[in-house]
């Protein structure tokens, strides 16, 4: 199935937002953010320090009077800058384009499975600036392959799972982890769709390089043809 083809396909799911955090919070309680490096007011904070970045997505949230702050699909971001883990090499090659949704609110938020499925794998990426607690899920859905990938955990969230046990739509995986251990971030969901996983297990890379951006962005689909948080042209 050609690109197009499969993010009509994952469009065509539900009709309805398919919810992947605490359904106790409305879509309403939603708000778009970005923090893309046209975002100025991340240039007014240390964005190396996981505390300031949670006093400002706090901050921007009390102020929006909203409870998730949610976004950053192929958004050019300078913030993987202040991790060697991602910047040690070339311009060109750097990873700053940002392939899932993130979904930002407070450590212990519950996390659900977007559709029903199976554990594929688990893991703890513990490099500063990477994922943290990981599940990824698979779903088979008329006879379509894919995969569902939920970073940034707590480590209670990977701490009884089994690789192959069943789950359901909207089945609670896990919860949001704290700085300690999501990677040093405010707390945040990492959502993003994968379609193959090229031998990965409990990883996927969840930014890429400028150049590499045709292909992760026919592999890895908008997360929002799933969850429409945001209304789909």
């Amino acid at each position: 199935m050609n690109t197009n083809n499969f993010n009509q396909f994952l469009n065509q799911i539900s009709d309805v937002a398919l919810p992947v955090i605490d359904t106790k919070i409305p879509l309403d309680s939603y708000i778009p953010i970005d923090i893309s490096e046209k975002n100025t007011d991340l240039s007014k904070f240390n964005v190396a320090s996981a505390e300031e970045w949670e006093i400002y997505i706090t901050s921007y949230l009390g102020k929006h009077k909203k409870q998730v702050a949610f976004g950053g699909y192929i958004e050019k971001r300078n913030l993987y800058d202040r991790s060697d883990y991602f910047k040690n090499v070339a311009e060109s090659d750097k990873r700053n384009i940002h392939l899932g949704t993130d979904l930002w609110c407070k450590a212990h938020t519950e996390v659900l499975a977007v559709l029903a499925g199976e554990v594929h794998s688990f893991q703890h990426n513990s490099n500063y600036g990477d994922y943290g607690p990981t599940i990824i899920l698979k779903h088979v859905i008329k006879d379509e392959i894919f995969y569902s990938l939920y970073g940034h955990l707590s480590t209670q969230s990977i701490e009884n799972i089994k690789i192959g046990a069943a789950v359901l739509q909207g089945q609670v995986i896990g919860t949001l982890g704290v700085a300690a251990v999501n990677g040093e971030y405010a707390p945040h969901l990492h959502f993003q769709i994968i379609r193959d996983l090229e031998d990965n297990f409990g990883d996927y890379p969840g930014v890429a390089s400028k150049n590499d951006i045709p292909f992760y962005k026919s592999n890895c689909p908008d997360p929002n043809l799933l969850l429409k948080v945001v209304p789909l042209n």
